[in-house]
């Protein structure tokens, strides 16, 4: 008890220290930011001041717009993380994690969580990422999941010099809650913390405000019961520290079960009842072989016996010898050789044990560790060891100094941020002034009540006593035109300073209607913010996949499965399942597919996931791609806000595949057509020659036949020849008309058919 009592002072003077003077200087600066942030701009003392001049108290907040572009660029998209399996066998596995971080991020309610991130990184010049385990969820079976932390609650080691804090000794988180509230978190802890004495109040504000726009939380100093009484607030400390803890890595031996062990001598039994049988054949022809040497006189019937005996006892010893090394080969083909990483506590008890006699090589090495400590008011909780080797608590810092004390986006911009709070006012009050004029007069001149309630009424009638000057009006100096432009040239500062300007802020002005030029702001006009997620937020959200790798690992032992919804409506859902168990023949399991415990991988972020694409400029990027026929019109569906996308993209599938059916079809039809219109031709062609051989036959008929007949006269020969010459061009000429009238009249039906 008293070295629980011993902790718990140890964690609250180390809190005491961290928060000193340094810290408080930290603190107070970037609580400036982040009141600049909530439009918080004036301390009382200037608003007193601006007050008691008939100065105007507004202000004019550039800073909100600038800090709410910087959250959206950096956390318009979800990051993704991929893993790289260190051995070929953990491909798969570390395939999985991919969607094991997706899970993660899902049911932590990862965007909501790093927007806020984001905006403390932002305004308060760093963001935390909290992973943790509730061993609530999942019907006890465990949840990995993600939180933030308030930046003004986590404590430093000073001497980090790591951006992420790796080399910190420990990392201290300091919160106050009412008693109620721990008693839910801690419910088997209830009898320590209502016995746990306040500390309160340890919380100071460092805020100077002049106005109570907002409530922060330190802000809120009261809390109650459901009976609405006053609820007790109490200190609350985690203590993240990294500890050196001893191990031994061993070899050693795995001797078999007593269940194995029989079934090995039932083996061995029955080789040896093989060898038992091939002995005794040999045994026996031996013996045959020295009883016909007794039956030829070659030995003598003493010496038979002698040799038989000495046959009978080598046989037997022979038996045994075999037993023995049938039984050492069996005995070590069934003792298997392993490997494991115990604390050097653990090897030390174990080694009282059955483990000395098998082990085989320990080596002993150290390893680090996170230990979590946990104090409620004066009360030690609990200790325990975490998974992993690193915190559980990464930064993600806007502008790294070197130091646990980075700086925020907000802090540049308070100067030029009061310099164009004091030309508005300036300037409205210089209106003012000219607008409700101030009199010098000469006391008795006039009835001063009556010129106050009078003087700036149109139309009315100020008297002047009689022997008095009338007063005169003191008009407000003339504000100088340069005076004007130094409001622009502030603004332009403001947005050079972020990072953030107009355009891409929606201003139409400087912007171009080109989705090149679009693409070209974003690729200009972003490469701070780019720089900034590149070098800062980049290495965090790695850093951030490894220890949920570390977590999950230790966590996702038993068969899960989680099942994940695209976003994008075109996908599906989908489910993936770890450490399924693979089960032999007789129904035990014998291992895991996808055993994800012991699988090892690196993790790392995927570049430029989580920034922000210009929707329009991409569609129109897109719709050059598919002109080019690069991708099809589904990847450009894929990519638009068009309701309904899915059913959208199954019609025109159907459409195209009819479309192609179509096309095939016709394709087929305009074959078929050339075909009959070649077997025309050919046709038409065939009639014509058997016309032209028919009357070729006809005509050498007729030669023959008129020659015959003319031959004796040559006169009478060549008036018939000439007959006969002009006969057969009609003929012919009839026969050519009568052919071109069928192919014509031909042509005619097959269109009609067509048709």
């Amino acid at each position: 008890m008293a070295r629980q009592t011993d902790k718990a002072k140890q964690i609250h003077q180390l809190f005491l220290r961290l928060n000193g003077n340094t810290r408080q200087r930290w603190e107070t600066v970037n609580q400036e930011g982040h009141n600049f942030y909530l439009d918080n701009q004036l301390t009382k003392i200037e608003k007193e001041s601006l007050e008691s001049q008939g100065m105007p108290t507004f202000t004019i907040n550039r800073i909100i717009p600038i800090v709410e572009m910087l959250t959206f660029y950096a956390t318009a998209n979800e990051p993704k993380w991929q893993a790289i399996g260190v051995e070929g066998s953990d491909s798969d596995v570390a395939a999985v994690h991919a969607e094991v971080a997706d899970y993660i991020w899902y049911i932590s309610n990862g965007k909501n969580v790093m927007s806020q991130i984001v905006q403390d990184a932002v305004t308060k010049s760093v963001g935390y990422f909290q992973v943790y385990v509730d061993p609530n969820d999942d019907r006890g079976m465990g949840e990995v999941k993600i939180r933030t932390l308030e930046p003004f609650d986590v404590y430093v080691d000073p001497q980090s010099r790591d951006p992420l804090y790796t080399d910190a000794a420990y990392i201290m988180v300091h919160k106050i809650l009412p008693r109620a509230q721990l008693e839910m978190l801690y419910p088997e802890k209830t009898h320590k913390i209502k016995s746990a004495s306040s500390q309160y109040p340890t919380h100071q504000s460092f805020a100077d405000k002049a106005d109570e726009h907002d409530f922060q939380y330190k802000d809120v100093s009261e809390g109650y019961s459901m009976l609405g009484e006053d609820e007790l607030l109490i200190d609350y400390y985690e203590l993240y520290e990294k500890l050196s803890i001893p191990y031994m890595n061993v070899f050693y031996r795995v001797e078999p079960t007593p269940e194995e062990i029989g079934q090995i001598q039932q083996s061995v039994m029955m080789q040896l009842e093989q060898v038992k049988k091939e002995t005794e054949v040999e045994v026996e022809e031996t013996m045959r072989k020295m009883a016909e040497q007794v039956q030829g006189g070659e030995m003598i019937e003493s010496r038979f016996q002698r040799e038989a005996e000495k046959l009978q006892q080598a046989t037997e010893a022979g038996y045994q010898a075999k037993q023995e090394e049938l039984m050492q080969e069996a005995m070590e083909a069934a003792t298997d050789e392993q490997q494991a990483v115990i604390t050097e506590k653990e090897f030390k008890i174990q080694m009282k044990g059955s483990l000395k006699e098998n082990v085989i090589q320990a080596t002993k090495f150290y390893d680090t560790r996170i230990k979590l400590s946990i104090v409620i008011g004066d009360q030690y909780i609990q200790d325990s060891v975490l998974p992993g080797y690193d915190f559980p608590i990464i930064p993600i810092s806007y502008k790294y100094t070197g130091t646990p004390y980075p700086m925020s986006a907000v802090a540049p911009l308070i100067g030029k941020q009061k310099e164009l709070n004091k030309a508005h006012q300036l300037m409205v009050h210089n209106a003012s002034l000219g607008s409700s004029l101030r009199w010098m007069y000469v006391d008795g001149s006039i009835d001063v009540d009556h010129w106050e309630q009078y003087s700036a009424a149109p139309g009315a009638l100020l008297p002047v006593n009689s022997g008095y000057e009338s007063p005169s009006p003191v008009l407000p100096a003339q504000l100088s035109s340069a005076f004007v432009n130094i409001v622009e040239q502030g603004k332009g500062d403001m947005e050079y300073l972020a990072g953030i300007y107009s355009a891409m802020q929606g201003d139409t002005g400087s912007q171009h209607e080109t989705y090149k030029g679009l693409l070209a702001n974003d690729e200009y006009g972003t490469r701070r913010v780019k720089a900034w997620m590149e070098g800062g937020v980049k290495n965090g959200l790695t850093r951030l996949g490894q220890v949920v790798k570390d977590y999950a690992q230790s966590i996702y032992k038993a068969h899960k499965v989680l099942r994940l919804v695209q976003p994008n409506a075109l996908s599906e859902q989908r489910e993936v399942e770890l450490n399924i168990p693979i089960y032999n023949d007789m129904g035990d399991a014998v291992g895991k597919w996808n055993d994800y415990p012991s699988a090892q991988f690196d993790v790392r972020v995927i570049a430029g996931q989580s920034m922000p694409i210009n929707r329009w400029a991409y569609l129109g990027e897109l719709k050059e791609l598919m002109q080019l026929g690069v991708i099809d019109d589904i990847a450009v569906l894929a990519e638009t806000d068009v309701k309904n996308k899915e059913n959208i993209a199954k019609r025109k599938s159907m459409y195209s595949e009819l479309q192609g059916q179509n096309a095939q079809l016709e394709e087929s039809l305009k074959d078929k057509e050339g075909t009959i219109e070649t077997l025309e031709r050919q046709m038409i062609q065939l009639g014509i020659k058997d016309k032209v051989r028919q009357a070729e036959h006809d005509m050498r008929k007729k030669v023959v036949d008129t020659g015959a007949q003319i031959k004796g006269d040559a006169a009478v020969n060549k008036a018939n020849q000439d007959r006969y010459n002009y006969e057969m061009s009609v003929e012919k000429q009839k026969y050519k008309d009568e052919l071109q009238k069928n192919l014509q009249t031909k042509r005619l039906e097959t269109n009609g058919e067509k048709k």
